[in-house]
């Protein structure tokens, strides 16, 4: 089954976005990507080995702070490319007490969209 990109994105889970937060690697890799990039691309602009990177990625995927967008070629060779998902990260305290956080996520478009569901679909082939 295909899991929707959109519930994760609008409910976020504090102590994933913190951990990978937390993580030199992934906040190298948050701050390189002012355009969307692969993930051999953002290997080499952050010096981080191959092997790494995609366990950073997929770190950064599940807590919803990137996006993975399918490039489709003519050649079939099709290629991954990620981006930032959000605009600001608020942590706060709610009205029970606990640390709860907000994410302004940047409007998308249509065609965006359409790339995220694609990108979902391809994870489930």
């Amino acid at each position: 089954m295909v899991r929707d990109p959109f519930d994760a994105r609008d409910d976020p889970e504090l102590v994933p976005i913190l951990e990978a937060l937390e993580d030199e690697d992934c906040r190298a890799i948050v701050q390189a990507l002012d355009a969307p990039l692969s993930a051999s691309d953002l290997s080499e602009a952050c010096d981080i080995p191959m092997s790494t990177i995609y366990r950073k990625l997929d770190l950064l995927s599940e807590s919803s702070l990137l996006t993975e967008l399918t490039e489709i070629r003519s050649d079939g060779h099709h290629t991954t490319r990620y981006e930032v998902a959000f605009e600001e990260i608020r942590i706060y305290m709610n009205e029970e007490q606990t640390l709860d956080i907000e994410i302004e996520r940047p409007p998308r478009t249509a065609d965006e969209r359409l790339a995220e569901m694609w990108s979902e679909v391809q994870k489930e082939v």
